[in-house]
């Protein structure tokens, strides 16, 4: 099928095709050797992070990477995040979706090709696979063919080297939540708890299932990324692209070369088919930008072996933009515009977001103090006149030693303050909350803004909290 550059939009892949199963052809090249480098690295960070330590003090947890349910934390090398500082959590997601966003108008579906977990788990699946069944030309002709003796232990060990790599792919995933030498030690003895040990079922099966058998349909039809590339599509990104208006018309070596001898025109493109037997996703990147592609690079390695054989030119299949395309269509010399009003802007609110939430993070405390009024009843009038009103005060005490606050409010002439079932000096244990009743009584009508503070008797330190007092007519 020839390229038609009308056609040329961001496609859907063919139903047909893609729900057959695909058999990715092994390449080798400058980006398959890049992707076994992130390979690696992304495995590596994955098994190996549980395992680093962090000195945190006395009483506290030494793993650099933990989400201590029990504590209510999440522990990140120096950051400790309370339940009350779940927008930071909010914070790093909104950082991830922009850089994501960046990312797609610098290069496309870069993170999908080389870093996203499925990419990953399905290369290293697609290696073992190779390693017992051959490459692409074996495995086809042994899908069809009867089962034998060889046949079914070479798959009884892929799969049992498939569910081994899923089995440690939910172990590690659970010593994120433990103390990970001890949690390793209790999954390996049968010590582990029931949960540990479902987790571990479900993230084996998952990741047996998505990365031995779903693959390229999890990049196509699963993953919701790939349904938004048509709103943030990018004409200028770098994507893969086919060069039609070098690579067309199609022929045979010996069929270019006589067309090039008489005079007419005839491309470098010898439909050879490299570049889609190789593709993981099963999608013929000549047929124009589809959305399906995950941006990895596999038929520009593909295409640039066969060039380098046929003494021509690289680059048939390049990391291009769209724009550039139309651009060598017209005959104009191409022009790379990485660095636009897109993203530059994009780029700028991920360091003005990553600046926000870094400064705020260094000049947080170790303590904290929230006020929240009663609702029912809002206000009480007491026999002499006065009106009442009751809060509840919770005191946070983020360091690993007990401290002492005293409890005062102003705002309000002549208020008295009550803390009750207390001593006026509140006492709060290390790394730890705790709640107290406060009543705050005074003849006023209205609305009045009043500020509690708490003041660390140790240090004298104080940290505040504003609310508002209201009388029964101003509480309507």
């Amino acid at each position: 099928m020839s390229f038609k550059p009308e056609r040329a939009h961001l496609r859907k892949p063919k139903r047909g095709v893609i729900a057959e199963r695909v058999v990715p052809q092994s390449v080798s090249g400058r980006y398959r050797r890049l992707k076994w480098t992130a390979l690696i690295v992304c495995l590596a960070v994955y098994y190996i992070l549980p395992f680093l330590r962090w000195t945190r003090g006395e009483g506290q947890p030494d793993q650099a990477v933990l989400f201590d349910f029990d504590r209510g934390r999440l522990y990140f090398f120096f950051i400790e995040i309370w339940p009350q500082e779940v927008y930071y959590l909010t914070g790093l997601l909104v950082l991830a979706t922009l850089v994501l966003i960046w990312l797609n108008a610098v290069a496309g579906r870069v993170w999908c090709g080389y870093f996203c977990p499925q990419t990953v788990w399905t290369d290293l699946f697609l290696l073992v696979e190779r390693w017992i069944e051959g490459d692409r030309r074996e495995r086809l002709k042994k899908q069809g063919a009867p089962l034998n003796a060889r046949r079914v232990m070479e798959i009884g060990l892929k799969h049992a080297i498939w569910i081994a790599i899923a089995m440690g792919t939910g172990g590690a995933f659970v010593l994120y939540f433990a103390d990970a030498p001890t949690l390793l030690y209790e999954l390996v003895t049968g010590e582990a708890s029931v949960l540990s040990y479902a987790w571990v079922g479900i993230l084996t099966s998952t990741t047996y299932t998505l990365a031995g058998f779903a693959r390229e349909q999890v990049c196509t039809w699963m993953c919701p990324w790939p349904r938004l590339q048509g709103a943030i599509w990018d004409p200028e990104a770098l994507t893969v692209n086919y060069r039609d208006y070098r690579g067309e018309p199609r022929g045979s070596v010996k069929k270019t070369a006589e067309l090039r001898a008489k005079g007419e025109p005839a491309g470098d493109c010898v439909d050879c088919m490299q570049c889609v037997t190789v593709c993981p996703i099963g999608i013929d990147i000549r047929e124009g930008p589809n959305f399906a592609c995950i941006n990895c690079g596999l038929c520009v390695d593909a295409c640039d072996s066969v060039m380098t054989k046929l003494d021509r030119p690289r680059g048939l299949i390049d990391y291009e933009s769209w724009t550039n395309i139309q651009r060598g269509h017209r005959k104009e010399e191409p022009k790379r515009r990485i660095i636009r009003p897109k993203t530059v802007g994009l780029g700028l609110s991920i360091i003005a977001l990553a600046g926000v939430m870094g400064v705020s993070l260094s000049l947080r405390g170790d303590d904290k103090l929230t006020v929240i009024h009663d609702r029912n009843p809002v206000a009480v009038t007491l026999s002499d006149g006065r009106t009442r009103n009751g809060y509840t005060v919770r005191l946070y005490n983020k360091s690993g030693e007990m401290r002492s606050f005293e409890i005062d409010m102003t705002g309000l002439p002549k208020a008295t303050l009550e803390v009750v079932e207390d001593d006026a000096v509140v006492q709060v244990e290390p790394d730890a909350t705790r709640e107290i009743r406060v009543l705050v009584s005074a003849k006023a009508d209205g609305r009045h803004p009043v500020v509690f503070t708490a003041t660390d008797t140790k240090t004298g330190n104080s940290i505040i909290a504003e609310d508002m007092f209201m009388s029964n007519d101003g509480g309507r």
